[in-house]
Parts: C-alpha cells; structure tokens; sequence
C-alpha cells in the first residue's frame, strides 16, 4: 500500500508532463503540414487504385484511338450558304436533297470566314440568278482544312449541274480555295476525352474517397487530432487536383507527339489546358461531395454517379459535336457544364486562344462550382 501510495504522486507528476507536452505539441501544430500529409497519403492511394488509372487514363486513350481512327460513319459536307443569296432556287434545293450535304444558314460573314479557316464550314456556296443563256451563277469557296470534303463537293456539283459535254445546263460555278489549318478528327475528339477524364476523377474519385472514410471512421479519428476539417478536405482536394493534372497532362503529351493533335502555341496552350483542367476538375469534385453525402452505402454510389456523368459524356460534345444533335436537344446539351469546358479546351488548343478569350465558357463554369458547392455544404456529412 506504502508503495503505492508513494508511487501514486510520481504518477501524477508523469500525467501532467504528457498532458503539458500535449498542449505545447498542439500550440506548435502545423495544419499546413497535416494538409500536406494529407494530401501525400491520399495521391499515393490514388497511384494504386486500378480504378483510378482506367478511368483517368485508359478510358481516355481508348476513346482516342477509337474515334480519332478507327470511328466512321457516313460523310457529311457542311456547307454554309453566303449572306445574301438566292434561297429560293433549284440549286439550293437539290443539294438539299442529296442526303450527303448540310447548309449551314443564318450566319454573318466573318463568322463564315472563321468556320472555313478552321474547317468547320467544308465550303461556302452563293447563287444568283443570272439573266444571260444560264439561270442561276453559283460562286463556291473551298479551304483546304478540308480539301478532301472539298473535292466530295465538286463531284456532287459537277454531277447535278453539268451535262455530258460539261457544259453549264443550270447553273454557272466559279471556285476559289482559302486557305487554313487542317482541323483534324483528334483535334475534337482529345479535349473531349480530356473533360472525360476530368469529370471521372471529379466525380467518382471524391464521392468513394469520402463516402468510404466516412464509413470506416477515419473521418472521426482525424477528430480526435488537432487536424481542421478544412485540412481535410483541402488535402483530399489536392491529391485529386495533381492526379487529374498529370493524367491531362500524359493525355495531351501522347495526342501531340503520337496523334499529332494541335498546340498552336506548344508550351504555352499546354499551360492553358492544364489551367481549365484544374478549374474543371474542382467544379466536377463538388459532384463528388454532394454524392457522398446523400449515398447511404458504396453500393448507391455508382448510380447516383452515372445519373451526373453519363448525361454529360453523351450530351456535352465529348464524342460528337452538340451541332449534330436535333435542335431540341441542343438547349439542353448547352446548360451543361462539360460542354463549357470542352468547348473552351478546343479553342484553346486549335485556335490558340488565351484563357481571357473564353471567359465566358469559364464564368459559366464557376457558376456552375458556385451552385453546386452551395448544395455540397447542405448535404455533406462527416459522420
């Protein structure tokens, strides 16, 4: 009992040292470093899931050669229809009927000059009618972004306006070529891919990561540390943000020097796309964080998940152009976020513009992140 007693105030005495050093380490504590560690810890788990490198890496690359060289489907030659001609003529009409030809209408002319600079307009038709031995002169303008496209056109001309003599029987064409850079299928198809990639991490990486954490009760031990919530998340956040950020960059990186995908100004569009990667990928992971939320298991998560993404791959321009779908779908296709980003990615990439030429693509973006976040803050759940 003696020596308990006695042992009992040295006891003590080794409690309030602990407790003494417990304070001093908590006064001294780093939420910096935790974040940091965080965030290490967390890339590293990244690394290892298989399912994190197929869908940020292997999907992408798949989807690329796939559609950039092997899709097919049949020919198209967009046709745009200069300001100011004769709409009501039998030209129009029968290239109308071809099935092969799609007139582009409504449009100004320096919008027109654009499109044929970038090969999204294969070619540019006037028709006037003429008072002499013919009825109608048609002026068509080609680029040769798309000189294959071009030559299909002058094929279908030749065939519906000529006789067996060549001998103008309708109509008279005239033809003049303008020049541009050749718009190639990876040149649509990569940034595309690239916003699929992103929306994956964003989307599925988060609602998993914090929904498991959640359910394990590691969110409650870091509780039991001086460690913010925010640290938390900021940690998580940047272990996504890198991942995605380097998978963009490999993707793009392949596409130039593989697939000869478009960088108009090398490093510097690089720089650009990896920025609106980062701005697309934070957007996409307040999906995740409201996912995680409202999922009661794992198992309600990858519906819940395919709900938000699947939409988006298939409406936003990832695989096909929003102009080829039917006109009522196009509203919905353009209030969609992925569609914001592809379509700002593409001109970064093709036309070399700067991130202030689509700040509008970019504050539709952030609007988006602002509204989900707010949901996000409603419906997230530590415990």
């Amino acid at each position: 009992m003696n020596d308990r007693n006695s042992s009992s105030p040295l006891g003590s005495e080794g409690l309030n040292d602990r407790n003494s050093k417990s304070s001093l380490g908590a006064v001294g504590y780093s939420n910096t470093k935790a974040t940091l560690a965080l965030a290490k810890a967390s890339f590293r788990s990244i690394m290892r899931s298989p399912s994190a490198v197929v869908f940020t890496l292997a999907f992408p690359l798949i989807f690329i050669l796939v559609f950039g060289f092997l899709g097919g489907g049949g020919t198209h030659i967009d046709v745009g229809i200069t300001p100011g001609s004769d709409m009501k003529n039998p030209v129009i009409g029968m290239l109308e009927k071809t099935g092969m030809i799609r007139l582009v209408k409504n449009k100004s002319k320096a919008d027109y000059d654009k499109l044929l600079e970038k090969g999204n307009v294969d070619a540019m038709i006037d028709v006037h009618r003429k008072v002499n031995s013919v009825a109608y002169s048609v002026n068509v303008v080609y680029t040769s972004a798309s000189m294959d496209k071009g030559n299909i056109l002058k094929s279908v001309l030749n065939n519906l306006f000529y006789d067996k003599n060549l001998k103008p029987s309708v109509a008279e064409i005239k033809e003049s070529t303008i020049h541009g850079r050749e718009y190639k299928t990876i040149d649509f198809i990569l940034p595309g891919q690239l916003g699929f990639s992103l929306l994956s991490t964003g989307v599925f990486g988060t609602a998993f990561v914090f929904l498991s954490l959640r359910q394990t009760l590691v969110i409650k031990r870091f509780f039991a540390t001086p460690v913010k919530r925010s640290s938390i998340v900021i940690g998580e956040g940047i272990a996504r943000i890198g991942f995605a950020l380097l998978g963009a960059l490999f993707i793009i990186l392949i596409g130039h020097f593989f697939f000869s995908f478009t960088l108009v100004h090398g490093a510097l569009t690089v720089v650009n796309m990896l920025l609106l990667a980062a701005l697309g990928v934070i957007v996409f992971m307040g999906f995740g964080f409201i996912i995680s939320g409202i999922a009661k298991n794992e198992s309600m998560v990858p519906p819940i998940s395919n709900i938000v993404t699947l939409p988006q791959f298939l409406l936003s321009g990832t695989f096909f152009s929003i102009e080829a779908f039917p006109t009522w779908l196009q509203p919905i296709s353009r209030a969609l976020p992925l569609t914001y980003l592809n379509d700002a990615m593409r001109k970064v990439a093709f036309e070399g513009l700067g991130l202030w030429d689509v700040k509008f693509q970019i504050m539709i973006l952030l609007l988006w992140g602002i509204g989900i976040y707010a949901v996000a803050v409603k419906v997230f759940k530590w415990e």
